[in-house]
């Protein structure tokens, strides 16, 4: 079974995030594949989406959940393609199924933009089969505070998997603001970062989806490119 995961918790994200990945990736799959919401709070979302029950773990904010998608036991078997729920996924995406199957795939951070070298991983998009890399999520949920020297899911992740990993290429998924806009300047808007010019990226051939990592979110941009792509 392929399944399109992705997590809400808190209130950071509405239910009309969740809602507008879903019918981005089912404008852009063709692979069959069932939608899944790891959430608290269910409320809102569409009904073709599974609603997976997260427990909460007064321990555990945000994106600390993430290591969850490696539990063995998460109640899903077969391939999962996990989704931030700040991109935007705007040309078919059937390749982040079939590329190098059954392996561990992740982006290689958006830091390369400035180091071409840049060995890190960044936890926006990723794939990994039921019961691969357990490890991550059982020695994390063991000592969650000592996880959390770490900035962020992603950094524990890269302390972890050192091997049967693969990166994405890189052209595949891009950064919005640093990538495909190039590192526009930046305004505070409503107390938000936004880009001071509306404006056009530069999207190549390859480009999948576009990652809106930090201010702003998808919500938030004005440039028309993405208020006709996140729907």
């Amino acid at each position: 079974m392929n399944y399109v995961v992705c997590l809400k918790h808190g209130n950071k994200y509405s239910a009309e995030y969740v809602n507008r990945l879903y019918n981005m990736v089912r404008r852009n799959l063709t692979v069959p594949f069932e939608f899944v919401c790891l959430t608290e709070n269910s409320n809102g979302l569409h009904k073709n989406i599974t609603h997976l029950p997260l427990f909460l773990d007064p321990r555990l904010t945000g994106w600390w959940y993430k290591p969850y998608f490696f539990n063995p036991y998460l109640g899903l078997e077969g391939t999962l393609l996990y989704l931030d729920l700040d991109v935007v996924v705007f040309e078919n995406i059937d390749k982040l199924f079939t590329y190098k199957p059954n392996e561990f795939c992740i982006i290689r951070d958006f830091n390369r933009h400035q180091r071409k070298t840049w060995d890190r991983m960044n936890s926006s998009v990723f794939r990994i089969n039921t019961g691969d890399h357990a490890y991550v999520y059982e020695e994390f949920i063991k000592n969650p505070h000592g996880a959390r020297r770490f900035h962020g899911d992603q950094d524990w992740i890269y302390s972890k998997v050192k091997t049967n990993f693969n990166y994405w290429p890189d052209e595949w998924i891009q950064s919005y603001k640093w990538e495909m806009r190039g590192k526009p300047d930046m305004v505070k808007i409503h107390g938000k970062r936004n880009f001071k010019d509306v404006g056009e990226p530069v999207v190549l051939p390859e480009t999948s989806i576009a990652v809106f990592h930090g201010d702003p979110n998808p919500a938030d941009c004005r440039d028309p490119w993405v208020i006709e792509r996140w729907t």
